[in-house]
């Protein structure tokens, strides 16, 4: 085997993270990273839409540095800048030498996707990063054939499960082909099982909460297609957002290059199950309707295998690693980062100001709460339509005199109910919706401003809080 290429990747990852780190100083909160700091808040094993990895995450880098994005990002950049070094270990294990290595972490690191993500603390992040490590482990395992393997493979799903689900979807792919075109042995190696026994342990806590919980996760994957059904494509989109986010030309030329060598090439005959289990993979989520990014974490994989295939000569897309394509990546990438991360000026950051375009949110229910009589401040809770304007609300909201904010919206209703005591209600929103049926008075006390926010003042409830929100549960 070739020396790792310690300094090239090295040099490759320090560079891409000083991108990336100027979108994590200047940009501003993700509505994801303010919920995860919002549920760090409320620690516990499980949340409605996430395994308690994340809001930990974010409750420990909070505690660290109050009120610091920059701080909340630093695990996002230092998984990000690892993923380089996975992807040109993974080409290493595949037999390739220094330019394959740096050609797989190149590639990694000119994918847009990793460009809008990597300096961010959200589930796409970290989910893929573990899915990488996976991949390693496995193509280690197939190599060695050392059974500890096997055992790390189990301790990487356990952390991996705590951030999100998906990669059981992976396992399951990767066990079926490996009984399918082998190597079947795997089934029957001991320290599979007791990492499989690992994974389980670590995950129970968490299908616990589930359990508890009247399973709020399965419900998530009805949601989830509907929503990108809104937001338009649908099911025929997945692939081509995949390829499109990969990379144009480099990530999706280097992926199409990769998985047709892994399920064709005799060379990789012992590698094959990995190829079918991503393909197996891509099917999945495109026909349970998935987001594109669920199968990015296979890409590392895939660019690995197109590294060393073009640096053996053996493959007819040597032009993607040529200078005109690189440079056109790296225009590409930096085009979509922008474009992306910095849209318009009220929806980004105020240099001294971290909030950034979440002020349009905050300052209108500041003046609506401000104009509510002072002896009715003490019994108003604000209601938010979205998780996200629930989550900016509690954590961006200066001062101390901030009510109580709740939302029915997503995990944020499983925070817990307003109290009766609460006779007040401030809704934020576009329209109160059911809010009608169960005041007497529903009236606007703050215009439409940027991002769509209008504000609403409730009174006279004629129903019990814990009756009237199991009704306004909404995922």
């Amino acid at each position: 085997m070739a020396r790792p290429a310690v300094g090239a990747l090295g040099g490759i990852a320090a560079a891409w993270a000083g991108l990336l780190l100027v979108f994590a100083v200047t940009l501003e909160p993700h509505g994801d990273e303010l919920y995860f700091l919002a549920a760090g808040d409320r620690p516990d094993w499980g949340y409605a839409d996430q395994p308690p990895l994340l809001p930990l995450l974010a409750h420990a880098a909070d505690a660290a540095a109050p009120g610091s994005v920059p701080v909340l990002r630093l695990p996002a950049l230092a998984l990000t800048a690892c993923g380089v070094f996975v992807a040109g270990l993974l080409a290493r294990e595949l037999g390739g030498g220094r330019k394959a290595q740096v050609v797989a972490a190149a590639t990694f690191a000119v994918s847009p996707h990793l460009a809008v993500t990597g300096a961010l603390l959200v589930t796409p992040t970290v989910d893929a990063f573990m899915w990488a490590v996976l991949t390693f482990v496995l193509v280690r395992w197939v190599r060695t054939r050392g059974d500890r393997l096997l055992l790390g493979a189990g301790l990487v799903v356990a952390v991996a499960l705590q951030a999100k689900y998906l990669v059981l979807v992976f396992c399951a792919a990767a066990l079926i082909s490996a009984l399918l075109v082998g190597p079947r042995d795997i089934a029957l190696r001991p320290r599979l099982w007791a990492g499989a026994g690992l994974a389980f342990a670590a995950l129970l806590p968490s299908v616990l909460w589930q359990a508890g919980h009247g399973w709020p996760q399965l419900r998530m994957a009805a949601v989830v297609p509907a929503e990108i059904e809104q937001l338009g494509g649908g099911r025929v989109s997945v692939v081509p957002l995949l390829l499109l986010t990969a990379g144009v030309p480099i990530g999706a030329g280097m992926a199409c290059v990769g998985l047709r060598a892994l399920l064709r090439s005799p060379a990789l005959r012992d590698y094959r199950w990995l190829g079918w289990a991503s393909a197996g993979v891509v099917v999945f989520f495109v026909a349970a309707g998935g987001r594109y990014y669920y199968c990015f974490g296979l890409l590392p994989l895939l660019w690995a295998v197109a590294a060393v295939r073009v640096e053996n000569g053996r493959s007819a897309a040597r032009w993607l690693t040529s200078r005109p394509a690189w440079a056109l990546s790296a225009a590409v990438v930096l085009a979509l980062a922008v474009a992306v991360q910095t849209p318009a000026v009220d929806h980004v950051r105020a240099l001294s100001n971290n909030s950034g375009g979440w002020r349009h949110v905050v300052e209108p229910v500041q003046r609506a709460y401000q104009h509510v009589a002072p002896e009715q401040r003490r019994t108003t809770v604000v209601v938010a339509e979205h998780y996200w304007q629930a989550s900016a609300l509690e954590r961006l909201w200066p001062g101390r005199d901030r009510p109580e904010v709740r939302s029915p919206h997503r995990g944020f209703w499983y925070f817990g109910a307003p109290s009766e005591q609460h006779a007040t209600t401030l809704f934020v929103g576009g329209d109160p919706g059911a809010l009608r049926e169960h005041f007497r008075t529903v009236v606007p006390v703050a215009g439409d401003a940027p991002h769509h926010v209008r504000v609403w003042l409730c009174t006279g409830r004629q129903q019990p809080w814990s009756r009237l929100w199991p009704s306004l549960r909404r995922l």
